[in-house]
């Protein structure tokens, strides 16, 4: 992607750099520390991941001077972000993902995905797609020459203050300044003054047909009968703008502030929008008006129960949810099979459109109880069941992360047939069958595992070595991490539920495994809030003899698993707000099923709420 081998040199002369890599089939991965442009030490074994790994600390701590204009990391990090998006946008089988440390969220998150649409949807937002137009240039006749471009431009309806250009030549990021002018001056015939236009473009030409020296860090190219082909994509973006001008879509005029108090004397009888295209002027109920500001954290649930939160809140280690294992692995051809874009297709069918818009445009509110939480759309208040919603959103990233996943590398080998009788053991469907007949089961299912490998590992990353160890499991959702003690059931799930000798089926059914498995389900121990705390008693006999005791002493409560269950149940309500719900407004297209099993449920409208005040 450009990246040169002396920038990384450089960097060993200015920072503090350590390097991790391991390759596929070693035991073990190797770090190495620089320091002043020269090795630490020398390459140390330790755990890794598969892929390379590059950390610089301490940047410029030997260059006072350069130090002291870094000292507000608000003047880079936009830049940062923007060259990460850049990439997101053109490296469609990339996942990236780019964070603020202390922040809460990625302000890029892009995963791998076959359609450059979603692509640019899920770095730039729903509303720059919606204007987007495809766009495609080619001319062979330039003698030898062969050039080609295609790409997204927006349509008259986009808006924006500030131009966003996304120039790919060869597959390198770089500037053509005459380029970007010949476009703007397309658009300003077209769009409304001061607004600009967002532009993609991949270009392929021959090498030797582009000059990188023109700039001392090869950002800005000139190009081999540039004229030529400027002429030729303004030309084409011209008549493609003229083509689509169509219709137009006027935004309306922004509320003077001076006029706020005037609107609010009058919000009772309604809210006058006026069009700026000359049309009447509307009037919006007040029992449609949304107050709650979806942006504005004083709505939700959880700033209310400050006051309740547990004293060991500070024990949970909430970080641990963020530091996912990662590592880089190659796109597979595994993508291209059939059987799995049927899967993908039968999902695209099945998708509720009326849900998917509640999903993309839902606010969240808080947990309910253990399995539901609240979300607000527009005027409606719902109840989402959250084990049936992440379910499905795995099983969906389970089928588009196919053969291109990361991997969560276990502390210490999972023997399959100990989990296998782990499993068998809690399954209440055993009964209580000897231990022979568990054990016997246990060994056809570790067999069946073992013989299917290399393609479970090859598809979705999950890696058994040849001595029947569990190594690995994949990374469905970035930052999350599935429980772990669900992981007796999944192997059997595996081994037991799965179709193997159907391609689709076998997709199907362990695509459904993986998800159940990473399903952000209750987790086992029971919640220890409000009356919950009672069953972390020491002293069973007054539960046992039914007699209630309101007083709980803290040295009558198990300290250590009550820590345990509160940081298991604060991290998973962590998780829901922080991971699944923006996750599922990115990736989930919820199923017409949805609709009539109760995962969703509408439990307030304000036009009903209004209607029945208005009786009292």
């Amino acid at each position: 992607m450009g990246f040169r081998g002396e920038a990384l040199a450089s960097m060993t002369y200015v920072g503090h750099v350590t390097v991790t890599t391991i390759t596929e089939g070693q035991l073990h991965g190797y770090r190495i520390s620089y320091k002043d442009g020269v090795m630490e030490n020398e390459p140390k074994p330790c755990a890794a991941v598969k892929g390379t790994q590059v950390m610089v600390e301490n940047l410029f701590y030997n260059m006072v001077a350069r130090r002291k204009t870094l000292q507000n990391s608000n003047d880079d990090y936009p830049k940062i972000v923007d060259f990460i998006s850049r990439f997101a946008v053109h490296h469609i089988n990339v996942n990236f993902s780019c964070r603020k440390h202390g922040a809460n969220r990625a302000d890029v998150h892009s995963a791998s995905t076959p359609s450059r649409l979603d692509a640019i949807r899920n770095v730039y937002g729903a509303s720059v797609v919606r204007d987007l137009m495809e766009i495609e240039v080619s001319d062979e006749n330039a003698g030898d020459a062969v050039f080609k471009m295609d790409g997204y431009i927006s349509n008259a309806n986009y808006v924006a203050k500030k131009i966003t250009m996304i120039l790919f030549i060869n597959d390198r990021l770089v500037d053509c300044t005459s380029l970007k002018r010949a476009i703007e001056f397309v658009y300003s015939a077209t769009l409304p003054q001061a607004s600009k236009p967002f532009i993609y473009m991949s270009i392929t030409l021959p090498p030797e047909h582009v000059d990188v020296n023109i700039h001392p860090t090869k950002k800005e190219v000139s190009l081999l009968n540039q004229e030529r082909l400027i002429e030729i994509i303004k030309n084409t973006i011209e008549e493609k703008l003229r083509s689509s001008n169509t219709t137009r879509i006027f935004q309306t005029q922004a509320v003077n502030p001076s006029a706020l108090t005037q609107a609010n004397m009058q919000k009772e009888k309604g809210t006058e929008v006026k069009m700026s295209s000359g049309m009447k002027s509307q009037k919006i109920p007040v029992s449609q008006m949304v107050r709650t500001d979806p942006r504005d954290p004083s709505g939700r649930l959880h700033t209310y129960w400050h006051g309740q939160s547990s004293k060991h809140e500070k024990k949970s280690d909430l970080v641990s949810v963020r530091n996912v294992v990662r590592s880089r692995r190659n796109p597979k051809d595994a993508c291209d099979l059939s059987s799995r874009h049927e899967l993908l297709t039968e999902v695209d069918s099945s998708c509720h459109p009326g849900l998917l818009d509640v999903v993309k445009n839902c606010t969240y509110v808080g947990l309910a109880d253990e399995v539901f939480a609240l979300i607000q759309h527009n005027t409606r208040l719902y109840l989402v069941n959250v084990v049936n919603v992440s379910k499905e959103l795995m099983y969906q990233q389970a089928l588009c992360r196919f053969g291109n996943f990361n991997a969560i590398q276990l502390s210490e080998p999972a023997p399959l047939r100990e989990l296998l009788l782990m499993a068998l053991k809690d399954d209440e469907l055993m009964g209580d069958e000897n231990d022979e007949e568990k054990l016997e089961i246990a060994e056809v299912n570790s067999e069946i595992l073992k013989e299917n490998a290399e393609m479970i590992n090859e598809y979705f990353s999950i890696h058994i070595d040849k001595d029947g160890n569990l190594t690995r499991l994949p990374v469905v959702l970035d930052q999350y991490t599935p429980d772990m003690d669900r992981l007796p059931e999944f192997v059997l799930t595996m081994g037991n539920d799965v179709t193997w000798d159907d391609e689709k089926e076998c997709f199907r059914t362990a695509a459904a495994a993986i998800g159940n498995f990473y399903a952000l389900h209750p987790p086992i121990l029971p919640n220890p809030s409000g009356s919950g705390i009672q069953l972390y008693k020491k002293n069973k006999d007054c539960m046992a003899s039914g007699e209630h005791v309101d007083n709980t002493d803290e040295d009558d409560i198990d300290q250590e698993l009550l820590v345990e269950a509160e940081t298991a149940w604060s991290q998973r309500e962590w998780t829901i707000q922080h991971v699944l719900f923006p996750s599922m407004r990115l990736f989930l297209k919820p199923p017409k099923s949805m609709a009539t099993d109760g995962t969703f449920v509408q439990v307030a409208s304000l036009e009903k709420l209004y209607k029945i005040f208005e009786r009292c």
